[in-house]
């Protein structure tokens, strides 16, 4: 039977890689999710279009002179659905990992695939252990850690969704749109958790000193050390955010808390004094 292999970002590359060495176990076509729907609104008022919606979002967080790219997911969903309805031995195969990304998109492929009972499988390795590539076990976070082998060895776990699965997981995507919030976290399981859009701020701060460094270097801290599940243009329009509000101080790409300067002159004054 053909697939369509449908995947977040984060374990595209993963995944591609694997479709071309593991030919045997795996083949099919693979459709990629660009946007990141644990981030940003989700409600879309009369006459605007979701992908429109999603599209102003980004555009308003892009840092300055950086294009922002096509926000489509929705179109190529609705191109996956007419290839299942007019190729009756196709089937979809959902990737998805213990990550509040992959969780939206799963809720939101639901909603629209309700038609395709029956077609639609899903792979998930929440909980799972694999091997990486010095042959030792691990817990992966996402499909993008798992080395080729352990992707095709993956596949095996591809399940059609249950009757039970349907119907009740294909409404929590209309519960996500009610909430609208500016975050959502991930729980567990299958459970998100409505967060504002200031959510990671304090964690941002804590990661700032009295003096200046890097942004990127700040950001690439908490994506990677403090595991933040977000991406650079989040976390960067948050820092201008915290800089507006007079938390941080941000000057040439450098990044320090405000009020450090005086602060620091504050204390020298008093050493002196004590002196």
């Amino acid at each position: 039977m053909n697939t369509i292999h449908l995947i977040t970002g984060v374990g595209a590359a993963a995944l591609q890689a694997a479709l071309e060495r593991e030919q045997e176990k795996l083949k099919g076509e693979l459709v990629v999710l660009n946007d990141t729907l644990h981030l940003g609104p989700l409600y879309h008022e009369a006459g605007q279009s979701f992908s429109d919606m999603r599209s102003k979002f980004w555009t308003e967080i892009a840092p300055e002179g950086q294009p922002v790219p096509v926000v489509d997911d929705l179109e190529r969903l609705m191109e996956v659905s007419t290839t299942l309805t007019n190729q009756e031995d196709m089937q979809l195969w959902f990737w998805m990992a213990p990550t509040p990304e992959d969780l939206c998109a799963y809720f939101w492929m639901l909603h629209y695939m309700k038609k395709h009972t029956g077609r639609v499988c899903v792979i998930n390795i929440n909980g799972l252990p694999f091997l990486d590539e010095n042959g030792k076990l691990f817990y992966p976070d996402n499909i993008a850690q798992l080395p080729v082998k352990e992707i095709g060895k993956a596949a095996a776990l591809s399940r059609q969704l249950s009757p039970s699965e349907w119907e009740t997981d294909g409404e929590e995507w209309l519960q996500l749109k009610e909430e609208n919030a500016g975050i959502r976290t991930f729980q567990g399981g299958k459970k998100l958790k409505a967060e504002g859009v200031d959510f990671y701020d304090h964690a941002l701060v804590a990661l700032c000193n009295p003096t200046a460094q890097k942004s990127n270097r700040i950001i690439q801290t908490a994506l990677q050390k403090q595991k933040i599940p977000a991406n650079e243009w989040f976390l960067q329009w948050r820092l201008r955010e915290l800089a507006t509000q007079g938390i941080l101080s941000i000057q040439k790409g450098e990044v320090k808390k405000a009020g450090s300067e005086g602060a620091a002159e504050t204390d020298m004054q008093e050493g002196h004094a004590a002196e």
